[in-house]
């Protein structure tokens, strides 16, 4: 019997300071912001790739 896997959530900390992560600053808001662009459009292209199927 074949098992299907249909979603994976893979969810990561970045900074923990508890742990002994870096204690760099944040990135200024022009830096964030482009961030945040990038990962919106390459989640947006996955969801268009995920609907041409």
């Amino acid at each position: 019997m074949p098992v299907i896997i249909d979603e994976v959530v893979i969810s990561v900390e970045v900074s923990n300071q508890a742990s002994g992560g870096s204690s760099m600053p944040p990135p200024p808001t022009e830096d964030r912001q482009a961030l945040v662009a990038e990962c919106v459009e390459r989640v947006l292209d996955i969801l268009r790739e995920k609907e041409e199927r």
